[in-house]
């Protein structure tokens, strides 16, 4: 076994460090407070390749591994989770949610510039709308509706959470179209933001990742050609949960890359301030919580490339993606309370940047899977 980052590898992960401190740096505080969507910066992100990276390049998309992108999402996510969190979606749920199971006609039309990132010149990015009003962690209780009329399905509901979705050009939609069969009844379907009937509500006032673009999306009889159907009949829970898996990842990916952001902050804030007339790193106290945070962060690590090397190696990563997520998540959680702590009163002010960091790992815990979804997961499998 080689646990070391091979020559590739390094160079993404240097390509991504120097986005993140050239690019996302910069104005990063501003975002957050004005809730600012960061669209110069993911329009970056798809020059680089980073909102396609593991499309096969025949469909627009960089050809990359999971390993290289679990790097990439590490180093942005650094600097800005509303930046990854973007990435995340684009690449885990949607590109791969289509590259897996949509046809080659949907595959042309909306993966090819999905990868890229953009369309005529302007940005081109999707969201995956799953949660409802009344279905969050139990994702089979789908109230939104598609009606089968024939050519096309007539499609109703809520949607609330979704990233991206005031910003995304395509949804992936979960609807029930045979509520007897309860989640066998569920599809998913390919909806275009600026077809009629479709409703993007206010921007939700968050606690973190203010800068991402979280709506609720509200639809009205909003026709869906047959063709936009994804996969099967009743195919929809399925896709829905084996997209989350790959999800999971990106998501674990940016809890490590919050946690180890805090903990680069703290370390060099520890070899700067003085108190009782030495450096603060040189107390035990301090030194010890950089030895945990450091080794919480590099268990976190090594749980993310797991699960995405078994991704890679077309292996079952459903328990590894969970067990990367809770950990990191719930590491990131820590680490970054701990990081005000080391930063004391200056800890508690923008400029600093942990208290922002603190905020934004808080959803780590929650989206694409709760931890306590994490660890039923994580549970069955083990008492199976």
């Amino acid at each position: 076994m080689l646990f070391r980052l091979n020559e590739e590898h390094l160079m993404i992960q240097k390509a991504a460090r120097d986005f993140a401190q050239t690019e996302c740096l910069p104005g990063v505080i501003e975002r957050d407070e004005k809730q600012k969507f960061p669209r110069e910066q993911i329009l970056k992100l798809a020059d680089l390749g980073f909102l396609g990276m593991m499309v096969r390049p025949e469909y627009g998309g960089a050809g990359m591994d999971t390993v290289s992108y679990v790097v990439a999402m590490e180093e942005i996510s650094k600097i800005d989770a509303s930046v990854s969190v973007c990435m995340s979606v684009n690449n885990s749920l949607v590109c791969f949610g289509l590259q897996e199971f949509g046809t080659e006609e949907q595959k042309q039309k909306y993966l090819v510039p999905l990868a890229q990132g953009k369309k005529d010149g302007e940005l081109y990015i999707g969201a995956f709308l799953l949660s409802e009003p009344e279905a969050g962690s139990d994702a089979t209780s789908q109230k939104t509706t598609a009606e089968n009329k024939g050519d096309h399905y007539l499609l109703n509901g809520t949607k609330n959470w979704i990233t991206n979705g005031g910003t995304a050009s395509v949804y992936l939609v979960m609807a029930q179209t045979n509520r007897s069969k309860g989640s066998r009844g569920i599809n998913t379907f390919i909806v275009e933001k600026n077809w009629p009937g479709v409703t993007v509500a206010a921007k939700e006032n968050k606690l973190g990742i203010r800068g991402s673009d979280t709506h609720s999306i509200m639809f009205n009889d909003v026709k869906v050609p047959k063709e936009n159907q994804i996969g099967a009949d009743g195919f929809g829970f399925k896709f829905a949960m084996r997209t989350l898996a790959g999800g999971r990842i990106g998501i674990a990916s940016q809890a490590l890359g919050i946690a180890s952001g805090a903990y680069e902050l703290s370390l060099k804030y520890s070899k700067e301030r003085k108190a009782f007339g030495t450096e603060i790193m040189n107390h035990q106290i301090i030194a010890f919580k950089l030895a945990d945070m450091a080794t919480r962060i590099e268990a976190s690590r090594l749980l993310c490339l797991k699960a995405a090397w078994e991704k890679d190696c077309n292996l079952d990563y459903t328990v590894s993606s969970s067990m990367a997520k809770v950990f990191a998540a719930e590491t990131a959680m820590w680490t970054t309370v701990e990081a005000v702590q080391i930063h004391g009163g200056y800890g508690f002010v923008k400029e600093y940047h942990v208290e922002r960091l603190m905020r934004d790992a808080k959803i780590t815990q929650i989206y694409e899977g709760t931890s306590e979804v994490q660890r039923i997961v994580i549970s069955r499998d083990l008492l199976k």
